[in-house]
Order: C-alpha cells, then sequence, then structure tokens
C-alpha cells in the first residue's frame, strides 16, 4: 500500500463521521484525528520503502557517496628557486592573485606539509608535495566552503499535511514567523598605541595600506601566544626601529625588532645567520613570523604576564631580565639609547625603571601623546595581556 492509499484509507473510514457529526468543532477534530493516523502510518511506510516516496525522498534516503581524493601534485625544486616564489607561481597558474601577507601564509603551508624548518632553506631536485597548496588555491577562487543545500522534497509529513488541510474545515491562523536571530559582530578590542603606532607605519610607507590589518591580526596573534600586551609591542618597535620599519638598520642588528649579527643572537634564532641582512628583504608581516620564532627560543611566554620591560629585555639582553628588582642596575653597555637610562645619562645606570620611562616618553613623543605620570609605571609594567584584552593591573601587583 503506497503513502496516498494510506491516507485514502483513512480519510474514506472517517467519511461516516461527517454525516453525524456536522459542527465546524466536530469536522476539525475528525481532521486533527486523521492528520494523527495518517502520519504514524505513511512515515514508516515512506523510510522503509524509498521507491514509494518520489524521487527526492530515495534521494534522501540513499548513503552518502565517499570524496574522490584529490590526486597529489608535486613540484621538483630548480636552481634559483625560492619557497614563495613556487608558491606565486602556483597562484598565477590557477589564476589567483595573492597579497603578500597570503603568500607568506601559503609558504609556510607548503613548508609545513614537506617538514621544512626553516622556508629559507631548499635546495634544487627536492620534491615538493604542493597538493595543500593547491587545494586552498582552489578554495579561495570558490570563495567560503559552500554548505550542504537543502534539497525542496515533499517529506511524508508533508503529504499528511496537506491530507489534513484538504479535509478540515478553514480555520486559518496566522503563524507565528520564527524569531531572526540577530547576531553581533564581535567588538574589535581596542589598542590604541598599536592602532596609532600601525597608522604611523602606513603613512611613513613602512607598511602597505592593504597589509595593516593582517600585520594588527598577526601581532594580536603572538601577544596572545607570548603573552605580553599589544600596545607595548608597539611601544617597543617605537625604540628599535621607529615603529615597525622593515628595512632599519645600524649594521650591525636589523628590522622591526633589530634581530642582531652572531652566532646566538636574533638573527641566528630567525635563521638568517649566515645572511643577516637579508632580513631587510622582508616585509613587516614576514619579519613578525621570525619575531614569533625569536620569541619563542628566548621563552619570553614563560614570563608571563610579560610586562614592558620584560617584553624590551627579551629583545634587548634577554639574559638581564634575571635581575628582577626595579631600581637595580642592569648588566648592560652605554652604547644603547640615552633614554633608557637613568636620566637620560649613558654613564648612569639603566633599571627596568628607567626602562620604562624611557620607552614610554619615546612613544608618546612620537605618537604625539603626553606621557604618562610617572606614579602610574608600576601599573602600566605590569599590564597583563589576556583574551586580546589588555588589563592594567594595580600598583600592589607583585613584582616579577
Amino acid at each position: 500500500m503506497g503513502l496516498e492509499d494510506t491516507l485514502g484509507v483513512n480519510v474514506r473510514q472517517s467519511a461516516w463521521l461527517n454525516d453525524s457529526q456536522n459542527t465546524p468543532a466536530a469536522q476539525t477534530q475528525v481532521a486533527s484525528t486523521q492528520f494523527g493516523q495518517a502520519f504514524s502510518q505513511a512515515w514508516p511506510v515512506a523510510a522503509r520503502s524509498p521507491k514509494l516516496g518520489p524521487p527526492e525522498l530515495s534521494a534522501l534516503t540513499e548513503p552518502p557517496q565517499a570524496d574522490t581524493p584529490d590526486p597529489v601534485v608535486t613540484r621538483t625544486v630548480a636552481s634559483g628557486d625560492t619557497l614563495s616564489a613556487l608558491v606565486k607561481a602556483q597562484a598565477q597558474a590557477q589564476g589567483v592573485q595573492l597579497t603578500g601577507p597570503q603568500v607568506m601564509r601559503m609558504t609556510q603551508l607548503v613548508a609545513n606539509d614537506n617538514k621544512i624548518s626553516n622556508v629559507n632553506r631548499i635546495f634544487p631536485g627536492q620534491q615538493l608535495n604542493m597538493s595543500g597548496l593547491v587545494a586552498e588555491l582552489n578554495a579561495s577562487l570558490k570563495g567560503q566552503a559552500s554548505t550542504p543545500s537543502v534539497l525542496a522534497t515533499t517529506a511524508p509529513a508533508a503529504t499528511a499535511l496537506q491530507a489534513f488541510r484538504s479535509t478540515a474545515v478553514d480555520t486559518t491562523t496566522a503563524a507565528a514567523s520564527p524569531a531572526t536571530a540577530v547576531v553581533s559582530k564581535p567588538t574589535q578590542p581596542r589598542h590604541d598605541v598599536l592602532d596609532k603606532t600601525l597608522a604611523r607605519a602606513v603613512a611613513k610607507g613602512f607598511i602597505p595600506a592593504n597589509e595593516k590589518n593582517d600585520v594588527r591580526d598577526k601581532i594580536l596573534e603572538l601577544a596572545k601566544t607570548h603573552h605580553f600586551n599589544p600596545d607595548d609591542f608597539a611601544r617597543m618597535t617605537l625604540m628599535e626601529s621607529d615603529g615597525m620599519n622593515p628595512r632599519s638598520s645600524n649594521a650591525r642588528c636589523h628590522g622591526i625588532i633589530q634581530f642582531c649579527d652572531g652566532s646566538d643572537r636574533g638573527a641566528a634564532s630567525a635563521g638568517f645567520a649566515a645572511n643577516p641582512k637579508a632580513i631587510l628583504g622582508l616585509s613587516v608581516y614576514q619579519q613578525l613570523h621570525l619575531v614569533d620564532k625569536y620569541f619563542g627560543d628566548v621563552g619570553l611566554k614563560n614570563k608571563g604576564p610579560a610586562g614592558l620591560d620584560d617584553l624590551y629585555l627579551s629583545v634587548l639582553m634577554p639574559s638581564a631580565r634575571s635581575e628582577v628588582r626595579t631600581d637595580a642596575p642592569l648588566s648592560i653597555g652605554n652604547n644603547q639609547a640615552k633614554a633608557l637610562y637613568e636620566g637620560r645619562d649613558t654613564s648612569a645606570p639603566m633599571t627596568r625603571q628607567s626602562i620604562l620611562q624611557g620607552l614610554l616618553k619615546n612613544a608618546a613623543d612620537r605618537l604625539g601623546q603626553s606621557s604618562p605620570l610617572s606614579g602610574r609605571l608600576q601599573a602600566i609594567r605590569t599590564a597583563a595581556y589576556e583574551d586580546n584584552t589588555p588589563q592594567l593591573q594595580p600598583a600592589t601587583t607583585r613584582v616579577r
């Protein structure tokens, strides 16, 4: 017995009621009974026998077909190739235009897929698995991943509902439409110093305008990973590289945080021991990936949440972090910026307190802001970074 037959039997069996109970209320009750009986009988039949229903119903009950795995795409490295150049070439072949940050991200994707620890070190004859990159580029062409479409089918319940409506007395009521969910866009955390520094960097040509948001997001990611305040990162770069100038150099140290020459210095940590000045050819976004590795090597996250002084000492001289007293002289020479010394005198000692004062005043001067009052230094020093929101702790917070 098919679905329509089942529904028809129920309707015919109840026809005698229409003669004995010919009131609107009675008709409505009868129709409701018919709908319930028809639904309970029709649904199991249709569910067990897909061929009895419409073609769309059969499609719903068919087991899903397994996706055919994508073929493996490989590329052989030739002399003179770089990983980023190979990524650009593959993107061009697939008709995808990539921004600088996208090239960097996809270069890292290929490196991860091939277990390459340093994206600058590939060799002729090396076989690279490019399948992940190809899939990523294909996805970017299609936009966001499509969600399974909902088939417009007449389900058993809908068929039974039609039977109910055809026999019921017209008792139409306005159906309440489902409430529309209002999804509010999460508010971006405010980081005034960082945002002013980024705007200044764009104005000075340090960062392309179309990469500013990518740079900001990467800094927030680093701050969350290594437990520091994003505004403090901006203050540190304002001292080290005039606020994220990727080409800043003093002949020995280079880039946005001044990666220095030497076998155990920042350039070596970033993978540029043999040619530190090559860092100057990288964008701010690319250098931030080197910063991430460097902060991991010096254990910045272990100081967390790191205050501005610990963040700066991690860049300047990580070993000096062992002195936690704010007014104790640090074992740092007299060849640093005079703003970092007590009384701005390079013959005087450098302390955590003088570093804070120097960094804060330097940032305020460069951004055209007022310098913080000295009484707020300790509170600023112990500012914590949690959940992408800087939390200013009271001055009684423990001194690390």
